[in-house]
């Protein structure tokens, strides 16, 4: 018996043992047969018994390399999947992306599959389907309502396939009975197994219905793991990869000017949060946003039910019907004036708990507020005395005491009313930290914000947030809110700090602060790239090098797609498929061809995330409405259905793909609702315990809590995906 074989057995007997704990090994394994798998993998049952339990036979392999099937020549590329590829650890996200940049840039060539002919690939696509696991190939996860599988099992099974079914039955459920013990186990004592890692080949007859038109166009599915760490049971966005990996530190660096790097001085409104960005930040939304669309009153509805009008206490500046009545004209703007004729305030708010000891949640209202302008001179710097009893000060965070307050007698009240008349004008930006906080504190609504959260998003991605400390580190080499103890914060030092982070946002321009700035965009990392002679068809030079697009719902062009020379906008799924032709050129009087439409295509499938419940995230109350009317439309119909329908779209993307391009499909990443709640609960134990006993705590952490939530993150972190070459 060789090393190999040997290896390949124990791993096998210990996965039939349950020795490992849940994991895509085993959900995979079920779609294997005796002797299938990764090519060249050996066991085979010598016994031939129904139970499997013979001894396993080893197979003496073939000295010469197994031959792959052809097309149309010699020359002719393809990806797949070989024992001889180093597969030691699980294929990421990242490596989908390197596997781009490979077949149309400068990319390494991947040690995890096999690449035949990578020059001849003419154009990429890959396509993201949040919602696909692997349970859904195998079974474990149905498609169909219990009585539909059930009368098929009966109607379509044979007694030999009965009793085999019957004994497949079994060995799930004894294999499930196993890692449901093992579950308890510590998760940085998972045990991993190839079958963790490993392919599986897609067998038609071997998949529920509405999968197998997927085995016509694919090999194998894939174990993808999306980004993120175990360790500390971190699962980050898979929209958030970049082509560079940041160099890990300690603490944070003052990011690289590198030779490349050119200032740009931006106009700072070009900074103003939109709708969707205010919405998706949790803002309560002025009536500006709205005024003269139909969604007017769903807005004042809206409000109105969350406590959030004028009878809760709230206001809006005034004198601002649109958003347009913001604007400045231009012959009233100073030629290059960052400014562009806007009144600039840099505000911060501290604030004290007033609800009862032990309610949950916790009420925070306003005890300080400072204001700052452009220039960094102290506007207004006041203490407010809150309505209702303080009843616990959060002296460590806020500097607030008891002695502070004393005589003070300014009120909500007072400070709304100096804030609209006296201070904000209709042309007034209001900039912030996480500054939705500072507004519900204040109960005030404002329709342009600059908030630095989203200036600066967080390297690893949303929904996680840097923080002010860590920004003006890295960014200004200025060390802040350093009285953490008795003294607390200082509104006025983070005002100015979050003040000068968007003057340097503002002199070096947009890519600033962003992970393009230590990272870089595919898209941009592909247009560096010259195109082969054989796919430019213009003598001017207007398509000499590669070009991508980004078909996804809402505004990609604001993201991601940014760099994109494409960014198309959905609001379905059907919309996404028009939108991949449109970016390959791929129209009905246009015949395909490698020169024509965009080299890469990035896309995204949304409507089997909305349906399983994956997508409950909204940014403005048209993505609510659409996001509402996607899920109305697939509730009545089975899982099996929209799964169906989800992969009729992935067919019609591969009609339309032309000859020699390569297509890939991937989840993102497994169902991420069960992580979600956990890290609720994380949140919720960690907000509380700052400022309660732990006998009044609602929500105790404990290491049975830790290890659920790591366990959540390992499941989130279960992808799949598909390669194939047409």
């Amino acid at each position: 018996m060789t090393r190999n074989s040997n290896w390949r057995k124990r791993s096998h007997d210990s996965y039939r043992r349950g020795d490992n704990n849940v994991g895509m090994g085993e959900t995979l394994a079920h779609l294997r047969e005796e002797g299938q798998g990764p090519e060249d993998s050996p066991p085979t049952n010598t016994n031939g018994d129904a139970d499997g339990n013979g001894d396993w036979q080893t197979v003496e392999r073939s000295k010469k390399r197994k031959k792959h099937a052809k097309k149309d020549g010699d020359n002719y590329p393809a990806i797949y999947h070989s024992s001889h590829n180093r597969l030691q650890s699980s294929v990421k996200v990242s490596d989908l992306q390197n596997l781009v940049l490979y077949l149309l840039a400068d990319g390494n060539s991947p040690q995890w599959c096999g690449v035949r002919h990578h020059g001849q690939v003419h154009k990429v696509v890959a396509l993201m389907v949040p919602g696909l696991e692997a349970g859904m190939f195998d079974g474990s996860i149905p498609l169909s309502p219990p009585e539909e599988e059930q009368e098929e099992a009966t109607n379509g099974a044979s007694t030999a396939d009965s009793s085999e079914l019957a004994q497949n039955e079994t060995n799930v459920q004894a294999t499930s009975a196993t890692a449901e013990d093992s579950s308890s186990q510590a998760v940085q004592h998972r045990k991993i197994s190839p079958d963790d890692y490993y392919p599986t080949r897609l067998k038609h007859d071997r998949l529920p219905p509405p999968l197998q038109p997927l085995a016509d166009i694919f090999e194998h599915i894939w174990p993808v793991k999306a980004p993120g760490d175990d360790k500390y049971a971190k699962m980050h966005s898979p929209m958030a990869v970049r082509t560079k990996e940041e160099k890990k530190s300690k603490g944070p660096q003052p990011p690289p000017e590198g030779k490349n790097w050119k200032n740009q001085r931006t106009p700072i409104t070009e900074y103003v949060a939109t709708t969707d960005e205010l919405a998706e930040e949790g803002y309560v939304l002025h009536p500006a946003h709205f005024n003269g669309t139909k969604f007017a009153g769903e807005a004042a509805a809206k409000r109105e039910a969350s406590g959030q009008t004028g009878t809760s206490g709230w206001t809006d500046t005034s004198n601002i019907p649109d958003l347009a009545a913001g604007k400045i004209a231009e012959r009233d703007i100073e030629q290059g004036s960052i400014l562009a004729g806007r009144k600039v305030l840099t505000m911060d708010c501290e604030m004290c708990i007033t609800s009862p000891a032990g309610s949950t949640p916790a009420v925070f209202s306003l005890t300080r507020i400072s204001v700052i302008d452009w220039d960094g001179a102290v506007i207004l710097d006041e203490f407010v005395k809150p309505e209702e009893p303080i009843t616990d000060y959060l002296t460590p965070y806020s500097g607030i005491t008891a002695q502070k307050l004393e005589g003070v007698t300014t009120t909500l009240q007072d400070i709304q009313k100096k804030l609209i008349s006296d201070i904000i004008t209709p042309n007034t930006i209001l900039v912030g930290h996480s500054l939705n906080s500072d507004m519900n504190a204040l109960k005030l609504t404002h329709p342009f914000i600059i908030d630095t959260t989203i200036l600066f998003p967080h390297p690893r991605g949303p929904p996680l947030k840097s923080s002010l400390k860590w920004l003006a580190q890295k960014y200004l080499s200025r060390e802040i809110q350093k009285g953490h103890g008795s003294t607390g914060h200082d509104s006025v030092e983070d005002a100015k700090a979050c003040l000068d982070l968007v003057k340097q946002k503002c002199e070096k321009g947009k890519m600033w602060g962003t992970s393009e700035a230590s990272g870089e965009s595919i898209f941009k990392r592909l247009g560096r790239q010259k195109r082969p002679k054989r796919d430019k068809v213009h003598p001017s030079g207007d398509d000499e090098f590669r070009t991508g697009a980004v078909v996804d719902w809402g505004e990609p062009a604001r993201g991601y797609g940014a760099s994109a020379k494409e960014a198309i906008g959905c609001d379905s799924d059907e919309q996404v498929i028009a939108g991949i032709k449109h970016a390959l050129a791929k129209e009905e009087d246009v015949d395909p061809s490698p020169e024509r439409g965009v080299d890469f295509v990035f896309a995204r499938l949304r409507e089997l995330e909305a349906h399983r419940g994956w997508w409950t995230r909204s940014k403005t109350l048209d993505n609510q409405s659409l996001l509402d009317t996607t899920t109305n439309s697939t509730s009545a119909d089975t899982l099996a259905d929209v799964t169906a329908q989800m992969v009729s779209r992935i067919q019609a993307v591969w009609e339309t793909l032309p000859p020699c391009s390569a297509f890939i499909v991937f989840s993102g990443s497994g169902d991420p609702r069960e992580l979600a709640e956990m890290q609720a609960l994380q949140t919720q134990f960690k907000e509380e315990y700052k400022v309660k006993k732990w006998d009044e705590l609602s929500v105790k952490w404990t290491d049975d809590e830790e290890q659920k939530l790591r366990k959540a993150c390992h499941k989130a972190r279960q992808g799949v995906g598909f390669i194939a070459v047409k």
